[in-house]
């Protein structure tokens, strides 16, 4: 079959379990793909401290519905991440809970607040993924610096939200056409570019294992390019909503207000390039859930963050791959394998390690946020028409989480859950 994306090893290791056997015979149609399950360095859980927003149960329910396996939880929480207590409140919930690998990041400072270093010698030893403190920029210069130190000699990767609060005022959209024709106060592209700029010269002293998150300007791609270019050991991501949006489609809607924001038809352009060249490693979601209220106030009003997992792929194939951009197996090195790589998990797609997902990409539908398993319901890509609907995905083997083509849904039970961490 040339529907099938993983090692036929792995198919062959389930085809045993009776639980699998109806979902692998789905293979049989010809618009149902198997595929190495996803992994997401970039989700916001909100467990503990804002659990009416997302909760680890709900979040995690949102990833394995989507054909994930793993997703990295952000440490903007309350109480953050930042010490061996504060982790093991959110790993606790994270057992608990967890329907699919939750793996957390912790905090590069305490607090998140910039002014001093986390514990980062016993929090590297907690199971967590890497440090960041994403929501805030770290605008320190030798305390990054410091951390970056740290960070190596732990073996760990420091993930940062580059964002210089003085260059971004108090903007809240793209400094584009659309804030002058509008009358809002726009962010500039270089309160993102600058402080990358920065790591990646700090990087390149220190030697650390760098990764920028959710890169949005045209600036950004063009000083990793040449940083890579120059040994930096650098790695970055971007998401869906900046490859295919751009801010002449952005609407007075809190649905199209996240951080950073959708920039300008020109930063689109140079993001697909971006990715095309290997500039661009993988595509994360930022899902970032809030309440209904807090995302009801306009662009001007509005939370900042909308929630991605169960759009991600679904757009990125009709957007990007049935659009011609790019081949079905360069979507799932930025969406599996690259992710994988640089954050020390055990490579996907062999029978060694049975993570995958069936998905029926001949199914055509509308997104509405209303079928979402996640709390969250803000996106902009409400009303999209869209082709992709995850039919099963399986973590170490087992189904975790299936609906046949007839609508019937099956969740495995609580026993079938597995592990929320791991040791590089």
């Amino acid at each position: 079959m040339n529907n099938i994306f993983v090692d036929r090893g792995v198919l062959d290791r389930v085809a045993g379990h009776s639980a699998a056997t109806p979902f692998l015979s789905l293979l049989e149609n010809p618009n149902n793909i198997a595929v190495p399950a996803f992994t997401d360095v970039h989700v916001h859980f909100r467990e503990p401290g804002f659990s009416f927003k997302e909760t680890i149960k709900t979040g995690s329910l949102a990833a394995v519905a989507s054909g994930y396996s793993h997703v990295f939880a952000m440490p903007n929480l309350n109480p953050v991440p930042d010490s061996r207590e504060n982790l093991q409140a959110e790993l606790d919930i994270i057992k608990r809970d967890a329907c699919v690998n939750v793996i957390p990041y912790a905090a590069i400072t305490r607090g998140e607040k910039g002014k001093e270093l986390s514990d980062m010698e016993t929090l590297a030893g907690m199971g967590i993924c890497a440090f960041s403190d994403d929501g805030v920029g770290l605008n320190d210069e030798g305390l990054m610096r410091e951390a970056m130190l740290r960070a190596k000699a732990l073996g760990k990767v420091i993930a940062a939200h580059c964002e210089d609060l003085e260059l971004r005022a108090d903007g809240y959209i793209h400094d584009g056409a659309y804030a002058k024709a509008h009358g809002h106060k726009g962010i500039s592209s270089e309160s993102e570019w600058k402080p990358i700029a920065r790591d990646l010269r700090l990087a390149e002293e220190t030697g650390a294992a760098y990764h920028v998150c959710h890169i949005s300007t045209k600036e950004s791609v063009e000083v990793i390019r040449q940083a890579k270019a120059r040994g930096v050991n650098v790695t970055c991501e971007t998401a869906p909503h900046y490859l295919v949006l751009c801010d002449e489609e952005l609407q007075e809607d809190g649905r199209f207000k996240m951080n950073p924001p959708i920039r300008s038809r020109e930063d689109r352009e140079a993001l697909l390039e971006g990715l095309c060249d290997g500039t661009i490693d993988m595509i994360a979601t930022d899902h970032a859930p809030h309440s209904a209220e807090e995302k009801s106030k306009g662009l001007e009003g509005s939370a900042m963050g909308i929630v991605g997992l169960e759009t991600a792929f679904p757009v990125l194939y009709t957007k990007l791959v049935k659009g011609g951009v790019i081949a079905m197996e360069k979507l799932i090195e930025l969406m599996s394998t690259n992710p994988r790589r640089r954050f020390g998990l055990p490579a996907v797609g062999s029978s060694e390690n049975c993570d995958f997902a069936i998905w029926n990409i001949g199914d055509e539908y509308e997104i509405n946020p209303e079928d979402f398993k996640s709390m969250g319901r803000a996106t902009p890509f409400a009303g999209c028409r869209v082709y992709g609907r995850c039919l099963a995905t399986f973590v170490a083997g087992r189904l975790i989480w299936g609906q046949g083509e007839s609508g019937d849904r099956h969740q495995t039970s609580k026993k079938a859950k597995i592990g929320t961490g791991f040791n590089r």
